[in-house]
């Protein structure tokens, strides 16, 4: 199935309520605050202080590489460049398509704090945030603002990204370990 008819068919499933949950919902995830919020919580809280300072740092390196090096360097047109016929809920986003930058922060916090292996992580924070990043990559989908393969390199870069953030951590925790 070609990627615009996937983003076709979940078109299907459009209702006035789910339009206003999922563009609120996106929202959120317009310059990271959603995880900006999450990585200034958990670092204000001092037994989560390092799963913070994670968030934050593998959300600058997603978005440095999605937004300042990926996104510039291939300029991929929107899906609702391509069919303009697909009313959109969410105003046109900025830039080029891939990957897509909401996916890749909401992946960075969640894969920050899997990577981290904190033993303060609470199992339940992890899947939540796993969750809400699922639950981000398929609302821009759900908007007709990104393809399927944008969505999946976003969760690739937050992979790398969270990965990153948990080894400089790892590194810093070596030379200042946590005091109990």
């Amino acid at each position: 199935m070609n990627e615009l008819a996937l983003l076709d068919a979940i078109q299907t499933i459009h209702t006035p309520w789910l339009d206003s949950l999922v563009a609120a919902y996106t929202w959120t995830g317009n310059i990271g605050q959603l995880w900006i919020v999450l990585g200034i919580v958990l670092a204000c809280i001092p037994r989560t202080r390092r799963l913070g300072a994670a968030v934050l740092i593998a959300f600058v390196i997603g978005t440095i590489l999605t937004s300042g090096i990926i996104k510039p360097l291939l300029m991929r047109p929107r899906p609702c460049d391509i069919n303009p016929g697909v009313a959109l809920i969410v105003e046109r986003p900025f830039g080029s398509s891939f990957p897509s930058g909401h996916t890749t922060s909401a992946f960075s916090a969640a894969f920050a704090l899997l990577f981290m292996r904190h033993p303060r992580a609470p199992k339940p924070l992890i899947i939540g945030v796993f969750v809400l990043a699922v639950l981000m990559a398929f609302t821009r989908l759900y908007c007709y603002v990104h393809y399927p393969t944008d969505i999946l390199a976003g969760m690739a870069v937050g992979l790398l990204a969270g990965f990153l953030a948990a080894k400089i951590l790892a590194l810093y925790n070596t030379k200042y370990p946590e005091k109990e």
